[in-house]
């Protein structure tokens, strides 16, 4: 089974597949718009995700559609086919992408899948922790912290209360910092006075780091700055501390036992495994080395970019795994691309480094604005704010997002506080769903009694339902 041809007056036209719809992809697909191609993007998701914010879905500030948007409106105008799949690998040799269910022709292959979590060889701890790369990671996230509050406020046991009420955040790269900032700022501030028999600022917020300071990839007085605004919103940081076991009742590292029932992973990413079918040796993290030009060596029709990507700077260091680069990746491939279809030599890619940013709690961040320009309180935090502003995508993003930004500086307030999915606690206590004729049954599992009868009449309800 092949896919189809997205015009098959145009199939004569050379084919380009791009494997992925994050960043990378998406400029990359635009950036094909009057290159006299086809274009075919293949995805596991129907949306972009703008990941940079995926941790305020986590922490109840923003909604999934504030920070993503369906690939199909993005691109229709620019004639992209965008096929929801999975894909399993490419056949290099015979150039095809390989789907779950077909398989896919190219003449030439963009790759941006990105990367997944990593658990260092420990894939056991995923059954207890979660990471955050995805809308679903993000909602369920959302769902373990508020159910954790809700659990407490009706946990009599002074120790298993104490337990739901530990958040234990394990990595403190920018992800691990700003989700430990948010939690805080959502237990002292956003949830104060919601709950009678729990004080939410009793909650212990927790980021552990194997490394000797926080965000060890910025400039060394930043992360003690860093620490210190963490450390005045009520987080406690353990720095130079390894994990050695993560389970369902919290933590252990070394000797210590840290009894936690909300642990949160982010301290470390791979690769995505579609690295592994293009035939070359990768690196730890299973990156692919690719050429100057962006290439897979061997191949120029196989570009890689993004997450995946290992691309080294004239200095010999990684082009870091951030957004922009992966904007830039995408139209430099674009760029070597079209000199290919035209005849002409490829050329390099060079890296412009905008800036690096890590918001900690309410009006605070840290950052490097072109290399050299370090910044650290409200100036740092308003950059921030623009910076990821003007990369969202959609008019409607850019104000939803401003707007419950807005609400939340002013408020403390979470505007995304809801709960779903399965709860747990009530599962837990045998109360029972709703019956199909509308009536519940009581926690023995019992139907209840008929309703008190009035004069022979049933009393109407004082509500809709």
């Amino acid at each position: 089974m092949t896919s189809p041809h997205v015009n098959k007056t145009r199939e004569n036209l050379p084919h380009v597949v791009i494997l992925g719809g994050g960043f990378g992809g998406l400029y990359a697909a635009r950036h094909l718009r009057k290159a006299g191609v086809r274009v075919t993007m293949v995805d596991r998701h129907n949306h972009h995700l703008f990941q940079p914010l995926l941790y305020q879905v986590a922490t109840a500030t923003l909604s999934p559609s504030d920070i993503a948007s369906p690939l199909r409106a993005m691109l229709g105008r620019d004639h992209v086919q965008v096929l929801l799949a999975e894909v399993t690998g490419v056949d290099t040799a015979r150039k095809r992408v390989l789907l779950a269910d077909s398989e896919l022709a190219y003449d030439f292959l963009i790759v941006a899948t990105g990367a997944t979590h990593s658990y260092f060889g420990n894939d056991g701890w995923s059954r207890h922790s979660m990471g955050l790369k995805t809308v679903e990671d993000a909602l369920e996230i959302r769902r373990r912290v508020l159910l954790a509050f809700e659990q407490a406020e009706r946990e009599p046991d002074p120790e298993r209360r104490r337990a739901l009420l530990t958040f234990a955040i394990i990595g403190a790269g920018p992800t691990g910092v700003e989700l430990a900032g948010a939690l805080a700022e959502i237990s002292r501030n956003s949830l104060s006075g919601d709950f009678q028999n729990i004080d939410p600022r009793d909650a212990r917020v927790i980021l552990i780091e194997g490394m000797d300071r926080v965000l060890p990839t910025y400039p060394e007085h930043l992360s003690g700055e860093a620490r210190r605004v963490l450390e005045k919103l009520g987080v406690e940081v353990r720095t130079g501390t390894r994990v050695t076991k993560i389970d369902d009742e919290g933590v252990d590292m070394g000797p210590e036992h840290l009894s936690a029932r909300t642990v949160l992973w982010a301290a470390g990413v791979e690769a995505s495994p579609v690295a592994r079918s293009l035939g070359v040796e990768l690196d730890r993290a299973g990156r692919v080395p690719v050429t100057p030009e962006l290439t897979v060596p061997g191949h120029p029709d196989i570009f890689v970019v993004g997450d995946l990507a290992l691309v080294k700077q004239e200095d010999g260091s990684a082009v870091p795994g951030v957004a922009p680069a992966a904007m830039q990746e995408g139209k430099h491939a674009v760029l070597n691309l079209r000199r290919q279809l035209a005849g002409q030599p490829m050329q390099p890619f060079r890296y412009w480094d905008r800036g690096t940013y890590a918001v900690i709690g309410r009006g605070h961040a840290v950052g490097v604005a072109f290399r050299r320009v370090k910044q650290s309180g409200f100036t740092a935090w308003l950059a921030w704010l623009f910076i990821h502003i003007t990369f969202l995508i959609g008019f409607r993003s850019k104000l939803a997002v401003l707007l419950n930004w807005a609400y939340a500086y002013l408020t403390f307030g979470r505007s995304a506080r809801i709960i779903t999915g399965p709860a747990p606690l009530l599962e837990e206590r045998g109360v029972q769903p709703l019956l199909a004729s509308g009536r519940s049954a009581d926690i023995a599992g019992r139907e209840p009694e008929a309703p008190a009868v009035l004069g022979g009449l049933v009393p109407e309800r004082s509500g809709p339902g």
